[in-house]
């Protein structure tokens, strides 16, 4: 496993991304599945990076894993309570003018990813991605 621990801020953003890049191209990850995780890292991570502390600063963690094919994206942060994954998928056969203001990205998320968990354990906001390599 590979760790990378950052202050939940999105100017390292950037890092979080190369760091995930670095772990992936290792693994001679196809360019498109790349691409896909990199969406979902960057809806995780500014999800953090905004909402999670507040208005104070925190850390952000990303644990990465490789096993059989199978890439594991856990993101820790110690920020205020959030399941995204209860949030109701928006109806995307809506206009954009139509629809609610939020939900997108995590259903983006969903969609991209072959799983995503949610829990909530010592004092973490614990959100663990599955993909296919």
């Amino acid at each position: 496993m590979q760790t990378l621990t950052v202050e939940a801020a999105l100017e390292n953003l950037e890092q979080a991304t190369a760091f995930v890049d670095a772990f992936l191209e290792a693994r001679d990850c196809p360019m498109r599945t790349q691409m896909q995780i990199d969406l979902c890292v960057e809806e995780i991570f500014v999800n953090i990076a905004h909402y999670a502390y507040q208005g104070k600063t925190g850390t952000a963690e990303i644990r990465l894993s490789e096993a059989d094919g199978i890439v594991e994206l856990t993101f820790l942060d110690s920020g205020m309570p959030y399941d995204p994954l209860k949030k109701e998928d928006p109806d995307v056969t809506l206009s954009a003018e139509k629809r609610q203001i939020g939900g997108l990205g995590i259903f983006l998320v969903k969609k991209s990813m072959d799983s995503v968990s949610y829990r909530f354990e010592n004092g973490q906001n614990i959100l663990t991605m599955t993909k296919a390599i």
